[in-house]
């Protein structure tokens, strides 16, 4: 069963919606950026995280950027120190062998624990386990093996946590526009049918809607657009 989770929201500030205050971490990505534009556009207040914050030049309205490495304990302290949620979208370069998304991870748990911030958004990638469309994400999967054997130790800290956790898993990221079409589904490795890509704006207006509540608390989360009626 397909749940259209984002769609009613993508397009749309809603006006009875409460105000939260949310953390990016990876903030400085294609998706990061979009994030940040999204959550600010909803009246949001959007802290941005990142080791580079000469590139968010341009981002208007963020209530504070924290510089730091997301490894170090004290840098992530003080991004998460009262917040509402925090979105992860952390990832690493190239196709070698990797802990940053580990790592980050089990220090966002640690400073969360110690703020009381219960609210994590954390985007994985869907190839872990999914097998459609199979010649594709068969070879990506060999291509990026080992990265993503750390995005699937990244899963285990957060499965085993006790934070209010949802885990994202897109397919294929597309530079596209916002569409607001997004299907959802939790309880499968992949998704039955295409389309399996989503665009970077779709994906992040679903991160924010994911932080603005308790939807899908304890779940791994399959997005991708939705495919078109007619």
């Amino acid at each position: 069963m397909f749940v259209l989770m984002s769609a009613f929201k993508a397009g749309e500030v809603d006006p009875g919606n409460t105000t939260r205050k949310i953390v990016v971490i990876g903030s400085t990505g294609r998706t990061g950026r979009l994030v940040l534009d999204e959550g600010v556009r909803r009246g949001h207040s959007m802290t941005a995280f990142t080791r580079r914050p000469e590139r968010l030049e341009g981002v208007p309205r963020l209530t504070s950027v924290v510089q730091g490495d997301g490894r170090n304990l004290d840098d992530i302290r003080r991004a998460v120190a009262g917040q509402d949620a925090v979105i992860s979208i952390v990832s690493s370069e190239g196709r070698g062998p990797t802990t940053v998304m580990s790592e980050v991870t089990r220090v966002e748990l640690d400073a969360m624990r110690e703020a009381g911030v219960r609210r994590l958004v954390s985007v994985s990638v869907s190839a872990i386990e999914g097998r459609r469309p199979w010649i594709l994400i068969n070879l990506v999967r060999w291509i990026l093996r080992k990265p993503y054997a750390d995005f699937a130790r990244m899963e285990r800290l957060i499965t085993l946590s006790s934070v209010d956790w949802t885990i994202v898993r897109p397919p294929y990221l597309s530079n596209g526009p916002k569409t607001g079409r997004v299907r959802t589904q939790t309880g499968r490795k992949d998704l039955p049918h295409g389309p399996y890509h989503i665009s970077r704006a779709d994906l992040a207006a679903t991160l924010v809607d994911l932080a603005e509540d308790s939807q899908h608390v304890g779940e791994v989360l399959l997005v991708s657009e939705l495919r078109k009626s007619g």
